[in-house]
């Protein structure tokens, strides 16, 4: 007997909890909450209400860990040694950690923000540190495809999910194109909906300079401060369902 074909999923993660744009109406279309963690945005009530809209929609937290930069957003590079990127990753998760568990929920995943999460893609040291702390918490790393940090984490033997931006341009080698260059933000809602599609569907992207590139990710993003956010999401969701895609935390 032949079994009918499973549909095909994917997760579709958004980073709430910043104080920025609508994270209840964030929360009821995505699969997976990338609740910041107080480092670069969040109080600590903003992110308790946060995984409290998570818990109620049976949405997946992960730990948004970053920088210390409150100023900069995260979104500001900074040299900083291992023994204390490593203890300000932990103390995030930690604290991220109490907060959900004392509404119900738990932290099943980290994913760096902004500037962490960029760095960690070819900085050594830096990736390192942040996938022992990882370990040391005992939970799966979500990065982008080709970095430095996932390969140090499948060689430690932490499970690894890959992601992949619906709203960011990407440069024909894979790696985002910098906020500070025209076009590194997609508004149209659009094209940041046939794009999940595309991400969902074939696994390829069209680059900045029109390039198609592979990228293979198990769970696709959608900024919760970016213009438009709710609205490219309500699309996404709708493309998604039209093509049969089913959107489910992995």
């Amino acid at each position: 007997m032949t079994l009918p074909a499973q549909p095909p999923e994917v997760d579709v993660n958004a980073d709430l909890g910043e104080g920025v744009g609508d994270d209840a109406a964030m929360v009821a279309l995505v699969s997976s909450a990338n609740v910041a963690c107080g480092f670069h945005a969040g109080t600590p009530i903003e992110l308790r209400r946060t995984c409290e809209l998570a818990v109620a929609s049976d949405v997946r937290i992960g730990a948004q860990v970053s920088y210390p930069d409150w100023d900069g957003f995260g979104r500001r590079f900074m040299e900083i040694d291992s023994d204390q990127l490593i203890a300000d990753v932990l103390f995030q998760i930690g604290a991220l950690t109490a907060i959900a568990r004392s509404v119900g929920g738990t932290v099943d995943y980290v994913k760096p923000h902004g500037a962490l999460y960029n760095a960690i893609v070819g900085h050594r040291q830096q990736a390192l540190a942040v996938v022992t702390a990882v370990a040391e918490a005992g939970l799966p790393l979500m990065s982008l495809p080709g970095s430095v940090a996932l390969e140090l984490a499948r060689e430690a033997g932490l499970p690894v999910f890959t992601e992949a931006f619906a709203d960011r341009a990407y440069t024909p080698e894979g790696t985002l194109v910098p906020r500070t260059e025209p076009g590194a933000v997609l508004t149209d809602t659009a094209a940041v909906a046939a794009r999940v599609v595309d991400l969902a569907a074939t696994g390829r992207i069209t680059a900045i300079d029109g390039t198609a590139i592979d990228v293979h990710a198990d769970s696709i993003c959608l900024h919760g401060d970016t213009p438009g956010a709710v609205a490219h999401a309500r699309a996404a969701r709708a493309a998604l369902a039209d093509a049969g895609v089913l959107v489910r935390a992995r």
